[in-house]
């Protein structure tokens, strides 16, 4: 059956024009006062449809975390338990060649949407990260820094045949050589109590908070994507996470004041992010309407940053 096409209506909605297709992808849920929509389709369509109806770019930026391809069968520990490594049939390894090519997919669709001079930042680890920051070269991406994620508490290596895996790796990289992309270095500082901000972030994984409606086996930490978000946008801006899985860069649009367009594949992962969302903007209500900073280990340096607008003083470089 060939492929479906797409057209992104006024409304948000998307039509197909495929007859033969049980459900066309389109908007599952919108908050319109805090732009925040999640779409459940493939990334690859929906992003097809996005270009053609904004040929010189949609977002200010991208948080993308692709799947990995790393469930092999192996063993591993969680929760002090010897486990399979099986996210997912999404997570399952394709080979060398036909994962650069889906990277090179959904890398491209992704340059096309972004603004001129919008930046975007994917996560990866050894599996699947040379094959991302490859692709990204190849298009014509400016690989702007790698940044080592480095995690205090990691599962034990059961194997011991090599060191125990405690990185990811994120990289950022503007649209192409001519972009002017935007770094807040001063805000940066200031989080970082008066020192210029290293690539290497310390952070725990996801508190348990963060999976109260369930977990995601990939999930991020609200607080490593709001780091990214504060460093490379601003208030207003508007982010796509073409791989949205449990609604975590809603969540960090959300408390860092920016808008968020989110597209996940699997209903039952979108289900999750839609709860999570939606329970983050009761929440976090007070936030947009009083004026309050909400307190909150999820949103530490979303509400510090918050907090420091008010305490803006010249910086020496």
């Amino acid at each position: 059956m060939p492929p479906a096409r797409f057209e992104v209506l006024e409304d948000g909605t998307i039509a197909v024009e495929q007859s033969e297709e049980k459900q066309a992808p389109g908007l599952a849920w919108r908050d319109e006062p805090r732009g925040l929509s999640l779409y459940h389709g493939n990334c690859l369509e929906l992003l097809d449809a996005i270009a053609a109806k904004y040929p010189e770019g949609r977002f200010d930026c991208i948080f993308a975390d692709p799947p990995y391809f790393l469930s092999n069968g192996g063993i591993t520990c969680h929760a002090g338990k010897r486990v399979k490594v099986d996210k997912g049939k999404w997570d399952k390894p394709r080979g060398a060649d036909e994962t650069h090519n889906f990277n090179l997919e959904w890398l491209r669709r992704c340059q096309r949407v972004l603004k001129p001079n919008g930046a975007i930042w994917v996560t990866g680890t050894l599996h699947v990260i040379f094959s991302v920051g490859y692709a990204l070269q190849q298009l014509g991406f400016r690989i702007l820094n790698d940044i080592t994620w480095e995690k205090p508490n990691p599962p034990p290596n059961l194997g011991c045949r090599c060191f125990t895996h405690s990185t990811e790796t994120v990289l950022w990289a503007a649209k192409n050589e001519l972009s002017k992309h935007s770094f807040n270095y001063a805000l940066m500082r200031r989080l970082n109590r008066g020192k210029q901000m290293k690539t290497v972030w310390t952070m725990p994984a996801p508190y348990r908070a963060e999976k109260s409606f369930g977990k995601h086996p990939t999930q991020k930490p609200i607080a490593l994507i709001e780091r990214c978000l504060l460093a490379s946008t601003n208030e207003g801006d508007l982010v796509l996470d073409p791989f949205l899985g449990s609604g975590t860069t809603a969540i960090a649009c959300l408390h860092a004041k920016r808008r968020c367009v989110g597209i996940e594949l699997d209903a039952a992962h979108l289900e999750l992010a839609k709860q999570r969302v939606v329970a983050e903007v009761e929440a976090t209500r007070d936030l947009f309407t009083s004026g309050k900073i909400m307190k909150s280990p999820s949103q530490g340096e979303a509400s510090l940053a918050n907090s420091l607008r008010a305490v803006r003083q010249p910086e020496k470089p």
